[in-house]
């Protein structure tokens, strides 16, 4: 009997080979049981986001509406920068802006050519460097004080003290500055009493510019803490663990993981502080304004309110201001640039 190609001595035939399948056939059957997600089919429809976060847009409406209304909508007045600006034109304020002349750039040219503003920008700029140096590492080392505080009690307690300041008025601050260090304050009535001369920190026009300084430290420190406390609150001990067994001492633990993790807020935060640079305050230098004179308290915020409100040029002081908002802006899109030259996110992504 004669056996056929593949067949057994008894005339059956064996079963088919499993082929096994391989990785291209495994993929193509994974495909198939995972359909395959296109940018247009796994965006979720705007109706539907609507519905779904309809409560979040309800909570946060209100803040939109006041920010449109306070923030946004006052812009639209920068155009009297570029007219001669009468209110009394008109029956309302308003409608005087489409009956005051035009004048183009002329009140910036007068405001170049102003010395009073040259001395207002001259203190401004001295204020803000000064706070950035002395000011604005004090809420680093305070928030590093209190994360190595061990006891949480301790640590809350601390915590409270040092940002309570922040609830307080500038007229409380100034008055307590002027009960301590004034003429009439606690260390000029214990000098004389002990034979010495007094003295009176609050007048002295030289040592303005670091009394206004220990005022914002005193008052804004505790505060600034709170963020970078949140920072340090998310790093995970394993990793203070793991430098412990390296050998790592607390120097080398707050040098290698801790500052590393507070990186991309201080970068954060002084991207926004240097936009803010020309404002350095208001209510604090006009409490402080007749004590030491203009020209140690007069920054650009409190030159505009005396040019606008009590000149009432207010064409010029619109323009002050507009020129103020704009270099504020080049500071931002340069500290923030700056930010991503040094690896750090900054206030927006490349």
């Amino acid at each position: 009997m004669s056996l056929t190609a593949g067949s057994r001595p008894d005339g059956t035939r064996p079963p088919a080979a499993v082929e096994e399948p391989t990785a291209a056939v495994a993929t193509a059957a994974v495909k198939e049981r995972v359909p395959r997600r296109t940018s247009k089919a796994g965006k979720v429809p705007f109706r539907i986001r609507l519905r779904r976060d309809r409560a979040l847009i309800l909570m946060t409406l209100p803040v939109i509406l006041l920010l449109l209304l306070f923030n946004y909508v006052p812009l639209l007045g920068n155009v009297v920068a570029f007219q001669d600006y009468d209110p009394y034109v008109s029956s309302n304020g308003v409608t005087a802006i489409f009956h005051s002349p035009w004048v183009g750039v002329e009140q910036f040219s007068r405001m170049l050519d102003d010395p009073l503003f040259w001395s207002a920008a001259k203190n401004t700029v001295v204020l803000f460097v000064l706070q950035l140096v002395l000011f604005f590492p004090i809420p680093i080392a305070l928030a590093l004080l209190i994360n190595s505080v061990v006891r949480p009690r301790v640590r809350a307690v601390a915590q409270a003290i040092m940002y309570l300041p922040h609830f307080f008025s500038w007229v409380l601050v100034v008055t307590v500055f002027q009960q301590i260090f004034g003429g009439a304050g606690i260390i000029a009535q214990t000098l004389e009493d002990h034979g010495w001369s007094g003295f009176d920190l609050m007048t002295d026009a030289d040592l303005f510019k670091y009394l206004v300084t220990a005022q914002a430290v005193w008052k804004d420190a505790g505060w600034g803490i709170i963020v970078f406390l949140a920072a340090l609150s998310a790093v995970s001990t394993d990793l203070y663990e793991a430098a412990a067994m390296d050998g790592a001492g607390r120097r080398r633990r707050m040098w290698h993981v801790t500052l590393p993790a507070l990186r991309p807020v201080i970068a954060l935060l002084l991207v926004l502080r240097v936009g803010d640079a020309l404002s350095v305050g208001f209510e604090q230098f006009l409490l402080q304004r007749y004590a030491v004179g203009a020209g140690a308290s007069e920054v650009l915020d409190t030159y505009v309110w005396n040019m606008g409100i009590q000149n009432g040029d207010f064409s010029y002081a619109a323009a002050v201001g507009l020129a103020k908002g704009v270099i504020g802006v080049c500071l931002v899109l340069g500290a923030n640039k700056f930010a991503h030259l040094l690896g750090e996110q900054g206030v927006y992504k490349k």
